[in-house]
């Protein structure tokens, strides 16, 4: 259940990950990293935790940095992944574009990330004719913390 009306064909899958497959495109507030590691050592079974949305072909993250850095340094080594068909119209980079998917997608693969925040991807809500910001596709996970 999603809390806005969007065209269903643009999420391919919802799974588990390698997390070595999963390429970031933004640098990260160390800070925000570190509250939500902290948050996330203090479980002691399980968590519950926003999957991190990535290009379905690419597997560039589109949103959900500080989560994916956070997990990576508990070291889980698979985490939530929702695939995107990233290059449907129906997502944006952002309301003023300063990059383009291509250009996301390149410093993804690459490795040489651009600043933190620097895009703030959103979705078309078919109900209300407006842009949403994309992290309302995430769906939660349940992940063990002893695995």
């Amino acid at each position: 259940m999603y809390s806005i009306d969007f065209n269903p064909e643009i999420i391919k899958s919802l799974e588990l990950v390698d997390v070595n497959l999963i390429f970031p495109h933004e640098k990260i507030i160390e800070k925000n990293t570190s509250t939500i590691s902290s948050f996330l050592k203090s479980f002691n079974d399980h968590i519950i935790i926003s999957s991190i949305l990535c290009c379905s072909k690419s597997m560039v993250i589109i949103d959900g940095h500080h989560r994916y850095f956070s997990l990576k340094k508990l070291g889980f080594t698979k985490i939530p992944v929702t695939k995107l068909d990233y290059f449907s119209d129906d997502i944006k980079t952002s309301i003023n574009p300063k990059y383009s998917k291509d250009q996301i997608i390149e410093h993804g693969l690459s490795g040489v990330l651009i600043e933190p925040k620097s895009t703030s991807h959103i979705i078309y809500c078919t109900k209300s004719k407006q842009w949403q910001p994309i992290m309302l596709l995430s769906s939660l996970f349940k992940v063990d913390v002893n695995k």
